[in-house]
């Protein structure tokens, strides 16, 4: 495996040296200057890493495509991205590594629970980890996380034209949609050590949102179709035989009675009735009754999350509605593509 760490960096000047040289005990860096004006690209270089310059800042998607570029250029087989602000810690790089395999995407995934992200962000990931997880049938705690291992491999197989910060949830639904695995590693959450974070919540949040919006109905137009095709084979042929057996057997020790024509109409009921339980029970529907209170609860969701945002503080109710309508338990199902958690070294409080 050869593997290179790529940062990109937008006015980091004063926390992306630090970050490359940890990042430079584990990998060679290359940081993707997107138009700084702060000397990020002198810090970087003077820290140890090469510096790819972009001369007016085009966004953290073709940040990240510049850094993949150079580094298949330089034959890496792996990129590991991280951010350069001092919230992802570059320590954790070799545990990523070492979950790396084949058609394999790594996520570092941070405590949601930890203060040290910005207020609203963690419930604004469990929100759009929901639809991601409904979208693809993976159950990933951190669909968001900047921190990954990509093998070079997976940008020939997975397009990706999105720009901004949705670049990463694109890269990820492509990947799970052609079937390739999805680990999930635990990695620390850091508080920023630069001035505020690059994430707009209203602008690239919105971006994010229309990308899952189209994802998730695609999900749900295909959630109906199997639908329709379960309801169909309930009454088909073949199934409505099946009852009428068990319906005239159920009643058959009243043939010639006048309770015959009763007992037809129990067993008929109890048909009716199982196939009833049946339906409720089932777990597509169960998934279905999630997503649709879900996306319902948007619109009063979301305001609260940018008011908190913006507040610089965590609104209880905001958190008390993500908590109630967005844990990844409501979908109640197993990942329809295999999802491994993997432990580091270090211990959680």
């Amino acid at each position: 495996m050869i593997s290179v760490v790529v940062i990109p960096a937008h006015d980091e000047g004063t926390t992306v040296g630090d970050v490359v040289r940890r990042a430079r005990q584990h990998a060679p860096v290359i940081v993707v200057d997107d138009g700084s004006t702060d000397g990020t690209a002198a810090a970087a270089r003077a820290a140890g890493a090469e510096v790819l310059t972009h001369a007016r800042r085009r966004g953290k998607a073709q940040a990240l495509r510049t850094g993949v570029a150079a580094a298949r250029a330089r034959g890496a087989t792996h990129v590991v991205t991280l951010d350069a602000d001092g919230q992802h810690h570059p320590d954790d790089v070799p545990a990523l590594l070492a979950a790396a395999g084949p058609r394999t995407l790594v996520m570092g995934t941070r405590p949601l629970g930890s203060d040290e992200l910005p207020a609203g962000r963690a419930e604004a990931i469990v929100v759009a980890g929901f639809f991601v997880n409904w979208a693809s049938g993976l159950r990933l705690a951190d669909t968001q996380s900047g921190f990954r291992v990509y093998p070079m491999t997976l940008f020939d197989e997975v397009p990706a034209y999105r720009g901004g910060f949705v670049f990463e949830t694109e890269v990820l639904l492509g990947a799970v949609a052609r079937g390739w695995l999805v680990r999930e590693v635990p990695v620390r959450a850091l508080r920023r050590a630069g001035s505020r974070s690059r994430f707009r919540p209203i602008v690239d949040g919105a971006a994010i949102g229309v990308h899952l919006a189209g994802r998730s109905l695609a999900r749900t137009a295909s959630e109906a179709g199997a639908a329709v095709g379960e309801v169909a084979a309930l009454v088909s042929r073949t199934r409505a035989r099946e009852r009428h057996a068990m319906m005239l057997e159920g009643a058959s020790p009243y043939a010639g009675g006048l309770g015959w024509g009763f007992m037809i109409g129990v067993m008929a009921g109890r048909c009716a009735g199982g196939r009833l339980a049946w339906w409720w029970r089932h777990p597509r529907r169960r998934r279905a009754t999630a997503a649709a209170t879900a996306a319902l609860g948007l619109p009063a969701v979301l305001p609260l999350l940018v008011l908190s945002a913006l507040a610089g503080h965590r609104l209880p109710m905001a958190r008390a509605l993500v908590a109630a309508l967005y844990s990844q338990e409501r979908l109640d199902a197993q990942a329809a593509t295999p999802v491994v958690a993997v432990k580091t070294l270090w211990t959680r409080s």
